[in-house]
């Protein structure tokens, strides 16, 4: 089954035909250096630039496979959560064009994209598995019991990973997205320098904070700078990303102990942390299973949104032309 996938949540217009697991074709326009001016991406040129490149994108997929539509059985899109403005053109789009072309439209969960990323780079990974989903937008850990059954088992209580890494990198000075030069600065710092608080939640145990963290950081900085003391950005760094990455896995090991479940995963953004990468692995050593998608999967694609509209295809989650896009919604239940 081929299908034709569609991503706009964010700031990346992209486009895949994908195959099972098999990528055939995946292209993206990136907004990066157009919103670097800004330091954050900017919903409404973002909005603008979907608009701009979504109908080329999708003739370049098709072409770099010998492609044509008649050769689509399916078209998939991201709807949800995301920038409102931003999915609203990809889900129209993609609605049209399942519309001329009398074929399925199938709706798929960002969340849940981003997981099944992993089934591109590793074809015999399957359910059940533990998965550690980090980004700008999200920590979560959730537990897949099946391709379409997901249960959240802890989340932040309020910043996500990737947007304490952002914000912190910018305090530091570094050029936007922060958090890619974060981790490239890390790799030659002492993760020693500093000593930064580990936040505790009340309630439930495997949920994150990073709020506090990030402002115990952000405070460091600014005495230092008023104190007129020089900080070493790459010992900044590396002891932000070593406490960052700790209480990280810290609650997802605790999950794994907790749900004996030691299949782990990770998705999103900040899965391309190197850090991240290294201490996951060293885990194989230990009895566990560790999967992590291929580096160019970790940030927004389309092919790993037509990776798991197959599934949920197959669970018969089909959308007809009152399709929407929605700006939240939990990764458990699809509501469409």
């Amino acid at each position: 089954m081929k299908i034709l996938a569609i991503e706009s949540s964010c700031d990346d217009t992209a486009a895949a035909v994908v195959e099972g697991r098999k990528v055939l074709s995946s292209v993206l326009a990136s907004q990066t250096e157009e919103h670097a001016k800004y330091g954050g991406v900017v919903p409404e040129i973002a909005s603008r630039r979907h608009s701009d490149n979504i109908v080329c994108l999708t003739e370049a997929a098709l072409k770099n496979d010998d492609l044509t539509l008649n050769d689509i059985d399916a078209v998939a899109v991201t709807f949800a959560p995301g920038l409102i403005g931003a999915l609203l053109v990809g889900v129209n789009f993609a609605k049209g064009l399942a519309k001329s072309l009398e074929k399925p439209l199938i709706p798929v969960h960002h969340l849940r994209s981003h997981i099944a990323a992993n089934y591109l780079s590793h074809q015999e990974l399957k359910p059940p598995f533990l998965a550690l989903v980090v980004s700008g937008g999200h920590s979560h850990i959730v537990k897949v019991s099946d391709y379409t059954s997901f249960e959240v088992l802890g989340q932040t209580r309020d910043d996500a990973v990737g947007e304490c890494f952002d914000k912190t990198a910018r305090a530091m000075g570094m050029p936007y997205p922060g958090g890619v030069y974060l981790d490239k600065a890390a790799e030659e710092g002492d993760p020693n320098a500093f000593s930064f608080p580990h936040p505790k939640v009340s309630g439930n145990a495997l949920d994150f904070s990073f709020s506090g963290f990030k402002t115990a950081v952000i405070n460091t900085l600014h005495n230092a700078s008023q104190k007129g003391v020089e900080i070493n950005t790459k010992d900044m760094s590396a002891s932000i990303r070593r406490a960052a990455v700790d209480m990280l896995l810290k609650n997802f090991l605790a999950a794994s102990k907790e749900h004996n479940i030691n299949k782990l995963v990770i998705a999103g953004g900040v899965s391309a942390n190197l850090l991240l990468r290294r201490k996951l692995t060293a885990l194989s050593d230990k009895g566990y299973e560790v999967y992590m998608p291929d580096l160019k999967y970790c940030g927004d694609n389309a092919a790993m949104v037509g990776a798991q509209a197959l599934y949920e295809f197959e669970a018969g989650n089909i959308a007809d032309m009152s399709l929407n896009a929605v700006a939240t919604m939990p990764i458990e239940k699809v509501d469409f």
